[in-house]
């Protein structure tokens, strides 16, 4: 083989393989949860909005999670271990319970409460409001059925101490 012509095909190679590198630049690299193959996960994802706190939808490496922004500044994950009773916030938002864990602010995890399998949101609060986050994603994490609700122990007892306990849902 001539040396031009070994050198065009080396040179195609070469730009075949930088094309295709290119494609997987562009996807948010995730690890699936542990029940990321559970079937309520796909009817999440495949309802996902293409925005969510006016970032556009990313692509992702791994089996149901989405991402929003660039850089990605809302992660998800369907398929996360439900939580129990925990002294954490818990926030209705459109009718979805989410705890709440400030614990690494601003970055914040909203867990759903009271659905199984849960579905876990991470949040850069300073590149999108946590408001709109959840109230955008509430139509796709709604789909997997509701057992059990956020009560406030002040709610039912008259005591004050915002501790989100368990209830099953009407």
């Amino acid at each position: 083989m001539p040396a031009r012509t070994r050198l065009a095909a080396l040179l195609t190679l070469v730009i075949a393989a930088g094309v295709g590198l290119s494609g997987c630049a562009g996807a948010v690299a995730l690890d699936p949860a542990a029940d990321a193959t559970d079937p309520s996960c796909a009817e999440v994802i495949v309802r996902l909005p293409d925005t969510v706190a006016d970032l556009p939808r990313r692509e992702t490496d791994a089996q149901a999670t989405g991402a929003w922004g660039d850089p990605a500044a809302v992660l998800l994950h369907c398929g996360v271990t439900p939580p129990g009773p925990t002294t954490l916030p818990c926030d209705n938002v459109n009718g979805v319970d989410w705890i709440r864990d400030d614990s690494n602010a601003p970055t914040y995890t909203f867990t759903t409460f009271g659905r199984t399998p849960a579905v876990e949101i991470v949040l850069d609060s300073e590149a999108a409001s946590s408001s709109s986050t959840l109230v955008d994603l509430a139509n796709a994490v709604s789909v997997i059925p509701q057992t059990q609700q956020c009560l406030s122990l002040d709610d039912g007892t008259g005591t004050s101490t915002g501790t989100p306990v368990p209830i099953p849902a009407d």
